[in-house]
């Protein structure tokens, strides 16, 4: 718990990069077991509520710089809000519904091509075409990593449509975070950003579900791991590297988040990948190679702003 304290933003790149990937990928696994035990919106309010009673303590001991004004906040906030509880709510609800881990995984791994396509008006991130080939190799591979787990008879328009809204609050958040709060204090943004989505999400948990859920003891793993590790550390992980790098990059991480998956339901339920997901692996891991070579002479952006 001593690193939830402080930023991580001493910690190099590469071990923050691979952090974020085993994290949001073991993320996954631990999500399927929870909604085992409480519907989405139930189990998402369960897991901010624990949080705040982790992040709050925290805040009051170290006491991290808050926003200083009225549109920091709002902005803090909204991005949290995206991040949170509009992506989270959005590829829960989408899994409720009946669609396939396979097809969430592969709607979600859209979000680096559709960051590098919003990236460049916005941020001046031009892509050389070494990279774009990378963005779009890397999600073939993702396509091919859960290509055994897609099925198309469970997919329904609602389904669809949350997970859609899913791939757009997730990329719109990260990069809403990184342009109107480049400097914010992430213990302090936890704190916000947690309180945001509980006030959103538990009445959305009482007037849909009757805030149901099942008290057992791995449903509360799950929403622990969750927590301190993807919410907290991993979260803060992908923000640091967010100041450090360029937006598309750091993104196609996301796309090694399925293998990683792949690789823990082998090593925990014994499910052996197939041919065509060892490939996938293998062409995901050159796509994302590709996105993040840098020619001979460019400097990495890697002081923090």
């Amino acid at each position: 718990m001593a690193a939830v304290t402080a930023p991580p933003s001493r910690l190099p790149s590469s071990l923050l990069a691979w952090y974020f990937v085993v994290t949001w990928g073991s993320g996954y696994l631990a999500t399927k077991v929870g909604l085992q035990y409480a519907p989405p919106f139930t189990f998402l309010s369960l897991r901010f509520a624990f949080g705040l009673l982790l992040v709050v303590p925290i805040a009051l001991a170290v006491r991290p710089r808050w926003p200083g004004t009225p549109s920091e906040w709002f902005h803090v906030a909204l991005a949290g809000l995206l991040m949170h509880a509009v992506n989270l709510g959005g590829s829960h609800y989408a899994q409720y519904l009946g669609m396939s881990a396979g097809i969430a995984a592969l709607v979600l791994a859209l979000q680096p091509l559709v960051t590098a396509m919003v990236a460049a008006p916005l941020l001046g991130e031009r892509l050389m075409r070494p990279q774009w080939i990378g963005v779009a190799l890397g999600l073939f591979g993702v396509a091919l990593v859960v290509w055994h787990k897609v099925d198309v008879n469970a997919l329904t328009g609602g389904a669809l449509l949350a997970a859609a809204i899913a791939l757009g609050a997730i990329t719109g958040g990260t990069l809403y975070q990184r342009i109107f709060c480049p400097a914010v204090d992430l213990r302090a943004a936890s704190v916000v950003q947690f309180v945001a989505s509980l006030v959103v999400l538990a009445p959305l948990a009482w007037w849909v579900e009757g805030f149901r859920y099942t008290a057992a003891w791995p449903m509360f793993g799950a929403i622990a791991f969750l927590v301190i590790f993807a919410s907290i550390l991993a979260v803060n992980a992908l923000h640091t590297l967010m100041r450090r790098g360029e937006a598309t990059r750091v993104t196609s991480l996301l796309y090694l988040t399925p293998i990683i998956a792949v690789v823990l339901e082998w090593a925990m339920f014994g499910v052996r990948p197939t041919v065509l997901t060892t490939l996938g692996i293998a062409v995901t891991c050159a796509g994302v190679a590709m996105v993040a070579w840098r020619p001979r002479g460019r400097p990495a952006q890697e002081a923090a702003q």
